[in-house]
């Protein structure tokens, strides 16, 4: 548990590009939460109340040890990173993201539910 109250879904180093002219690897420690994904230089702790944004993952490509894949953040930003294939982030970061969206939507039909604002209109079935 991170000392923001965030309980850690998945923790480890990833390896992000950066935004230079070289645009090198470089080393950061990763913590996805269920609220959205946390990036800390190596050597440093957790900050106990940083702002986390939920990411969605955009593009997925294997190569030798690799996977690559670019992470767009809430406000847009992309960010690019890489980790050995077996470390399954991008699996992890898209898994996480489908079920903050789906906890974000039944939060909002309560919420609507709750203030008697419906549509009107009653659906049945999975669509």
């Amino acid at each position: 548990m991170l000392e923001s109250g965030c309980k850690a879904v998945k923790e480890g180093m990833l390896e992000k590009r950066s935004d230079g002219l070289l645009q090198l690897w470089k080393k950061k420690r990763c913590i996805l939460t269920e609220e959205g994904l946390l990036l800390i230089p190596p050597k440093h702790p957790p900050p106990p109340q940083q702002q986390q944004q939920q990411p969605t993952v955009d593009c997925v490509e294997r190569k030798g040890k690799y996977v690559y894949f670019t992470v767009v953040m809430a406000e847009g930003k992309e960010i690019d990173f890489r980790c050995a294939q077996e470390q399954g982030w991008n699996a992890a970061i898209t898994l996480q993201m489908v079920q903050y969206k789906n906890r974000q939507a039944i939060l909002a039909v309560r919420s609507t539910r709750q203030s008697g604002t419906g549509s009107g209109i009653s659906r049945t079935g999975p669509f």
